[in-house]
């Protein structure tokens, strides 16, 4: 265990940075979960209305460092063209 003010002021912070990371990245896959389950089940719809939220945590989750810039462009890319032949 830490014993000076500064690692023990090291470790509570990334506690909670661990938190915050851990909560956001579930998120982001839950949210890529739900939205492939509606483009496997072909539901056009479905898929259409979660794209927007899907995008906005997928773009929440780049800027807050949870994935890099480049990750989060291609998981919007394969996900809009899974949506776009669902409709087309």
């Amino acid at each position: 265990m830490a014993n000076t003010y500064s690692a023990l002021k090291r470790v509570r912070q990334e506690q909670r940075r661990t938190d915050f990371n851990r909560k956001n990245a579930s998120r982001l896959r839950h949210q890529i979960r739900a939205m492939r389950r509606a483009i496997q089940s072909k539901d056009a719809k479905v898929a259409a209305d979660l794209l927007p939220q899907t995008f906005s945590v997928i773009d929440r989750s780049a800027r807050k460092g949870i994935i890099k810039k480049n990750t989060a462009a291609r998981y919007k890319s394969k996900l809009h063209v899974r949506v776009k032949a669902l409709a087309g």
